[in-house]
């Protein structure tokens, strides 16, 4: 169903309400403008449902009264259309966020909702690189352009990724006033969480080799990183630069950018490094997120284990 045929099916009241909660955890919690656009087409979704199931425009009041066989049918559907146990998850997440904000704002008691079970699902374990396939994938990227100073923007660019574990829209929302790259970097992360992330030498010699190279002069108050015409660079130039030293390499599809920083957090435990350090670095707001790494850590050792024990 099209995005305005969704929208004619959810109430002007509901629509302001939705448009409300979300203008209030942009301003608040400091959302993501990708967080809001998912949880505004989550709330349509489920709203336009609703209006569906019951053959009635859903309004405020009808919210209200909202069921446990509602939610249920809603949750089926969602399923039968082949929405994933981690997707449907999230989506039931961001409705039980508004209905928190709403009922509040409302009186009224959002128990059917707010008891709705999350599907069970396993969670996807991150898929670093071990350290050779890593370097290889930073030495491989300066091949991928005939450009010296393009093939050096994206080595700087994944250097960061793994050298100090930024996520790529932190790498890119970077201004010309960080180089030369100081011991350590601010990095604004989600929900503008502030963090402190040392940097390597191999990361601020990349960098500079970059400017020197770059045809653009540095702007302190513009990208680091520029695009070929000089705007802000787009990060599906370097996913792209990024797809073709996986391809060149043998590599997985799982070898992302973002592969990169997964690398960093579990090279720096297997290291000894420990967790909450790395949470710290990595900028996570919860040490659970940060204990994924664990089960990696765990299943090199059984590898490395099962490969060198006598009896295995």
């Amino acid at each position: 169903m099209s995005t305005p045929e969704v929208q004619m099916l959810i109430s002007p009241a509901c629509r302001d309400a939705l448009q409300l909660w979300l203008q209030g955890i942009s301003a608040l919690d400091g959302a993501a403008a990708n967080t809001i656009s998912a949880y505004q087409g989550d709330l349509s979704g489920f709203l336009a449902f609703m209006t569906r199931h019951t053959g009635a425009p859903q309004g405020l009041g009808a919210l209200a009264r909202i069921t446990t066989s509602d939610m249920r049918a809603w949750m089926a559907q969602e399923r039968n259309s082949g929405t994933g146990a981690r997707s449907l998850a999230r989506k039931l997440s961001a409705v039980k966020s508004f209905y928190r904000w709403l009922a509040d704002r409302e009186g009224f008691e959002p128990t059917a909702v707010l008891a709705a079970r999350a599907p069970k699902f396993q969670k996807k374990l991150p898929r670093p690189l071990d350290q050779d396939a890593a370097r290889a994938v930073i030495e491989t990227v300066e091949l991928q352009s005939g450009t010296d100073w393009i093939a050096a923007r994206n080595v700087a660019v994944v250097t960061l990724l793994y050298g100090c574990g930024l996520r790529i829209s932190e790498a890119l929302s970077l201004t010309g006033k960080a180089a030369p790259l100081p011991a350590s970097l601010r990095i604004l992360g989600k929900g503008g969480k502030e963090r402190l992330v040392p940097v390597i030498d191999a990361a601020r010699e990349a960098v500079q080799r970059y400017l020197a190279l770059s045809p653009y002069p540095k702007d302190d108050d513009g990208p680091l990183f520029r695009g070929l015409r000089g705007g802000a660079l787009n990060p599906r130039q370097i996913q792209g630069a990024m797809a073709q030293a996986r391809a060149q390499l043998g590599l997985p599809a799982s070898a992302t950018p973002h592969a990169l920083r997964h690398s960093f957090a579990t090279h720096l435990l297997e290291a000894g490094g420990d967790l909450r350090s790395i949470q710290e670095l990595l900028g996570h707001a919860s040490l659970s997120t940060t204990q994924a790494y664990t089960a990696v850590d765990t299943a090199h050792l059984m590898a490395v284990y099962n490969r060198s024990h006598p009896k295995a």
